[in-house]
């Protein structure tokens, strides 16, 4: 597997208190997802790529923050956007 300076510095963490299950970005506009995504930098939950509007690519996009992992409970995996590889 290849080595990944973002998903090395940025470890899964807990889901912090009070998380909502819902896109931010799909509420904010009466849209709807398929799977949330949260983003390891700042915390942001937006759906993936599969949903409409794709939010959390668009956020890693404009922010620059470089990995998200899944925001659906009991999946643990992260994806970095600049390396386009997993862990």
């Amino acid at each position: 597997m290849a080595r990944c300076a973002d998903l090395d510095s940025q470890p899964l963490t807990p889901v912090p208190a009070g998380f909502r299950y819902e896109c931010e970005d799909c509420v904010a506009v009466g849209g709807r997802w398929v799977h949330l995504r949260r983003c390891l930098t700042c915390e942001h939950v937006s759906c993936c790529d599969s949903s409409p509007a794709r939010h959390a690519t668009a956020h890693a996009k404009a922010t620059g923050h470089p990995v998200i992992t899944s925001a659906e409970p009991g999946e643990t995996w992260r994806w970095c956007y600049v390396d386009e590889v997993g862990a």
